[in-house]
């Protein structure tokens, strides 16, 4: 009787929401008592990965009404979150935002990692794209001439001198470096170093002539005058950076595969989670916020259905195998 005098007092607005309210209850308690779910990063806190990471944690939040933790398991280039991930169960508890670089170039380079993204893995959907660029440092050459020439003159005047700093070893980076010197007809040699921030900061001391890294790394100090970024990888310009040509233009040939980032989850996951999991990742992937927060770090939103990561990561391993084998580089 008291509960038919609760609703009796309020308005058909406000017992039509209370009612509402009551037949959700169910649903919202269910979404509450499960536990968080876990998305696994293979980099360190603070890099571009992570924070494509929490930016998109916190929109699956929103989308599945359950928690989403970001778990960093940093090393290997990926390696040890690829490898954790395996090992996880395909209950829908834990995904991974993995890039290309640990799921198609470390199983050409490694013998052993340890997982084989076809077999052990389950694609769920595009994330992002991260295009890279090729800067010159303006302590070394200067600030006049534009394209990969200005580069190409540089290394034949100073021969044994053009290190290009890459950011990792055995990386699509690492291999463009000789690409780019066999296509211009000149030495250069990669430089590895840990992450692309480093690189930036020697290019603008002078202690290196060029280097490939991430936009974000590169565009501000760009922007200073510092460096200048000479050429972009991927098949169209950028548009932070419509002036500057994409390696293809510049006649070379190879290095149109674009880093991505994507998530995954343990083979065998249950065709209604990887529905509701890939909807909702691509529901962020298109937003606006989400769009903005990627944009100031230079990176570029992207969404799949699982089908299609699943058949862009056999395009960028077909892709980046021919640049491995072309660099002569034996899987360790």
């Amino acid at each position: 009787m008291k509960s038919r005098l609760a609703f009796s007092l309020l308005t058909p607005v406000a017992a039509a929401g209370a009612i509402a309210a009551a037949l959700l209850s169910p649903a919202v308690a269910l979404a509450d008592s499960l536990p968080p779910l876990k998305l696994l990063v293979g980099f360190p806190a603070g890099g571009s990965s992570d924070a494509i990471a929490r930016h998109l944690a916190h929109g699956l939040e929103r989308e599945l009404g359950r928690g989403v933790v970001v778990e960093n398991r940093p090393g290997a280039g990926g390696l040890i979150a690829a490898q954790a991930l395996k090992a996880a169960r395909p209950d829908g508890g834990t995904l991974f935002l993995s890039n290309s670089h640990t799921v198609a170039m470390i199983p050409l380079t490694l013998q052993n990692p340890g997982f084989d993204p076809a077999r052990d893995f389950t694609p769920v959907g595009l994330v992002a794209v991260n295009p890279d660029v090729m800067a010159v440092s303006t302590a070394v050459l200067g600030t006049t001439g534009s394209g990969l020439r200005v580069l190409a003159q540089w290394a034949k005047a100073n021969p044994g001198k053009a290190s290009i700093g890459v950011p990792a070893p055995a990386s699509a980076p690492d291999f463009a470096v000789g690409l780019v010197g066999r296509a211009l007809g000149v030495d250069l040699v990669s430089a590895p170093y840990r992450g692309d921030g480093p690189i930036a900061l020697d290019l603008v001391s002078g202690q290196i002539p060029a280097g490939i890294g991430s936009v974000a790394a590169m565009l501000p100090q760009a922007r200073a005058g510092k460096v200048r970024i000479v050429a972009v990888n991927g098949t169209r310009r950028l548009a932070q950076l419509p002036d500057v040509p994409t390696y293809a233009e510049q006649g070379i040939k190879g290095y149109e595969e674009v880093i991505f980032t994507a998530v995954f989850a343990p083979a065998g996951l249950p065709a209604p989670l990887l529905k509701d999991y890939s909807a909702a990742i691509a529901k962020v992937a298109k937003s606006a916020e989400f769009g903005d927060k990627l944009a100031a770090l230079g990176v570029i939103p992207a969404s799949s259905t699982p089908a299609e990561l699943g058949a862009r990561v056999q395009a960028t391993q077909k892709s980046w195998s021919l640049m491995v084998r072309n660099a002569g580089y034996k899987p360790q």
